[in-house]
């Protein structure tokens, strides 16, 4: 139920976002043609891209919270993974048109209304840094760290743009001040797209989160005295928050156990205190563990010796296709 409230609340404070920035693109798309700056009209772009940003963070966050289907057995949880990587994106295409659009002028004469820039860029910076911080949450999953991102990225923009245009105003010259910045922070917007970008990406590769040593869940899982051999683990996110593990544990000095072979309900039994270890100590919350009584010991490439069974019993190996 909390969950529930946090997630209404967090769609209401992105629909404001989207309108105000909806609004600013109007005002400074206007503005910038008015006074001739580069500056107001690349930053109207990137509110442009911002405001799209945010209602596909929106979306995402609706369809996140659809419940697991014959389909889709997790539900919903990758969808706020595909938007962030979607926005990331996004990002860095607006961050590289602004760069050519910025060294282009950087050569041209032209003419910039310092007065105009500066009165369009503070509210516009006013308005981007007051829906980021209604947007930021402490502890911000990928979804909303994209939507942050851009509207953070845009108020260090505009904040950058009407200190260019005060200083035009004050100097009377000085017009490629204005594309040089942009240039400069369109770099460093660009630096903060491709680490999301990344971390993205590797939840949907399935990498290893980068928070978690696969070497320590090991040792940690080796340290319980019925687990005589771990193989086969596979530690993977299926979404910035949600990790999932598989492993194959080799068990022993089980008592009254006969020939080396436990009994179902003591597998069970070491399996639970291993999936609670791994779930308080790595917060892997889905975890799924084969328990064997004799040594597995297959080639690097066929874990438990899959492949090597089934040619021994005569079956055809099977392929890609076959399997799905």
């Amino acid at each position: 139920m909390a969950a529930g409230r946090g997630s209404a609340r967090q769609r209401r404070r992105l629909w404001l976002a989207a309108g105000l920035n909806l609004a600013i693109v109007v005002g400074q798309a206007v503005a910038g043609f008015a006074a001739g700056s580069v500056g107001l009209l690349a930053d109207a772009g990137h509110n442009l891209t911002d405001t799209a940003g945010v209602v596909l963070a929106l979306v995402a966050l609706t369809l996140s919270q659809r419940p697991p289907s014959a389909r889709r057995t997790f539900g919903g949880v990758r969808w706020p993974v595909l938007a962030a990587q979607a926005n990331a994106a996004a990002v860095l295409v607006v961050t590289a048109l602004l760069a050519v659009e910025s060294l282009r002028r950087l050569g041209a004469h032209g003419s910039v209304d310092g007065p105009v820039v500066v009165a369009v860029a503070l509210v516009a910076a006013v308005v981007n840094a007051a829906s980021a911080l209604a947007v930021h949450e402490r502890d911000a999953d990928l979804n909303t760290r994209a939507a942050v991102l851009h509207l953070a990225g845009d108020a260090a923009v505009s904040v950058a743009v009407a200190a260019s245009g005060l200083v035009i105003w004050l100097v009377g010259g000085w017009n490629w001040l204005d594309p040089l910045v942009s240039l400069l922070i369109a770099v460093l917007i660009a630096g903060q797209g491709m680490k999301l970008l990344v971390s993205a990406s590797r939840v949907l590769l399935e990498a290893t989160p980068e928070s978690l040593d696969v070497a320590a869940v090991r040792a940690d899982i080796l340290r319980d005295t019925h687990v005589l051999d771990v193989h086969d683990l596979h530690v993977w996110s299926l979404s910035d928050r949600v990790f999932a593990a598989s492993v194959h544990l080799e068990l022993g000095h089980l008592d009254g156990v006969q020939d080396g072979h436990p009994s179902l309900a003591q597998a069970r039994a070491v399996s639970d205190g291993i999936k609670a270890m791994l779930a308080e100590r790595y917060a892997i919350t889905h975890v799924t563990i084969e328990s064997e009584c004799e040594p597995c010991t297959p080639p690097h490439d066929d874990p438990c010796g899959i492949a090597r069974d089934r040619a021994a019993a005569g079956e055809p190996r099977m392929s890609g296709a076959g399997r799905d």
